[in-house]
């Protein structure tokens, strides 16, 4: 026989079983689409995120006191001991690193209100205390007006570069340039405004009021509200993206040798780069990934029995059918390729359904946050590879037993 003609006749047996088949499918569907469909949620956020922490871009880094979003409570801890990032080493950096030509310092405080013409915007204003270094370090440019300046810095001007959102909700048909308002109850004049940066997860870039860093120091001071001193993030640029690695770690010895570290001391700051943020990102997610993979294989192993113990009361059933195949020249092999081919057909069907059912599931996360679409192909692969792979295992043992039956025996079984 041809193995097409094998295949057809395998097709021929799963239609006139439409119930059977279908039981055996759904467990398939179940493992399939529980696998597929977290790792497309995942893939969703990660695609999101990946894209959102390119803010510093190839040849930026931060230093600051305090550990990113995806640190642990023990990391925060940790950092609560150490000294804060100070705007002297912040110069220190401008002085001593070689491979560098920018360096920004921020002071971030959130949960203000920006008030114009008796208008009150919610608490959700972003006030940053930045240097001109800002917007090209953190890629946010300057839509209208200017950027404050080092001028504005020394003489401790109150003036404003305003969000894109936040221009448009206090200034709907005006323009904000030279315009006076207030955040926070100090009055500042805006000078720009900046271009729009939506962030998927809420970021401060379009609510951004970005003041001179020296006018923050001046009107909140050095010393927060619970008693530490304010840490300044410092975004350090290099001059060309090979020259990167070698800024990290100048940057680092001059901040070691200010804070009189000895050489078997850990730092007491951390720094981070678009691509180590991503790295931390998929390495939070792992564990999530590797669950889901188990509780899926765990559903297609439980499917992968439940299609051999079907598929071994296809063979009791077919018996007769095997026979008469046999008494006409069918060989064994024939036999064997047909119960197998079935087996992992209907593996793959369900995977087929699994897979799409999971798409939809998993990109529901972009229907309700916003987020990016997204369709992990690799996934889709190794899924359908991973059917094929159950279907040969749990088939082959009722395809053997049908494969083994003696067809006068067989031709005689009621």
């Amino acid at each position: 026989m041809r193995l097409f003609d094998t295949f057809v006749m395998s097709l021929g047996a799963i239609r006139s079983n439409k119930l059977r088949s279908s039981l055996t499918l759904f467990g398939v569907i179940l493992g399939v689409a529980s696998i597929i469909g977290v790792m497309t949620a995942i893939s969703v956020v990660q695609n999101t995120m990946e894209k959102e922490m390119t803010v510093l871009g190839t040849q930026t880094f931060q230093v600051q006191k305090w550990p990113n979003g995806f640190s642990s409570d023990e990391q925060r801890r940790e950092a609560m001991k150490w000294p804060a990032v100070t705007l002297d080493e912040a110069q220190a950096i401008r002085d001593q690193v070689q491979s560098v030509d920018l360096v920004g310092t921020e002071f971030w405080d959130g949960g203000k209100v920006a008030t114009f013409n008796g208008y009150s915007t919610e608490p959700m204003v972003s006030l940053c205390g930045g240097s001109p270094e800002y917007a090209e370090n953190n890629t946010h440019y300057i839509a209208n007006g200017r950027n404050i300046s080092r001028m504005d810095m020394m003489a401790h001007r109150k003036v404003v570069v305003l969000g894109n959102a936040l221009a448009n909700e206090l200034f709907p048909f005006t323009d904000p340039i030279g315009n006076k308002i207030r955040v926070d109850g100090t009055k500042y004049e805006v000078i720009g405004t900046f271009v729009p940066k939506e962030s998927a997860f809420g970021g401060p870039y379009e609510v951004l009021a970005l003041i001179p860093g020296t006018t923050y120091s001046q009107t909140y001071g050095l010393v927060d509200g619970r008693g530490f001193q304010r840490s300044a993030n410092v975004t350090i640029h290099s001059r060309t993206p090979e020259l990167l690695d070698d800024a990290i770690e100048e940057t680092r010895s001059v901040l070691r040798r200010i804070r009189g570290l000895k050489h078997n001391e850990a730092d007491n700051f951390y720094y981070f780069t678009s691509l180590s943020q991503i790295d931390q990102f998929n390495e939070s997610t792992k564990p999530v990934k590797i669950g889901a993979f188990i509780m899926g294989t765990v559903a297609l192993i439980v499917a992968g029995v439940g299609i051999m113990n079907i598929m071994l009361v296809s063979v009791t059933e077919r018996t007769k059918e095997i026979g008469i195949r046999k008494s006409l020249g069918a060989k064994r092999r024939n036999i064997l390729t047909q119960f197998l081919i079935e087996a992992v057909v209907l593996c793959n069907l369900g995977g087929v359904i699994g897979i799409l059912l999971g798409f939809g599931l998993g990109n529901i996360t972009s229907a309700l946050t916003g987020f990016e679409a997204n369709i992990p192909y690799e996934w889709a692969l190794l899924g359908m590879g991973f059917c094929s792979f159950i279907g040969i295992t749990f088939g082959m043992i009722p395809a053997i037993k049908a494969s083994k039956l003696n067809p006068i025996e067989a031709l005689n079984n009621e």
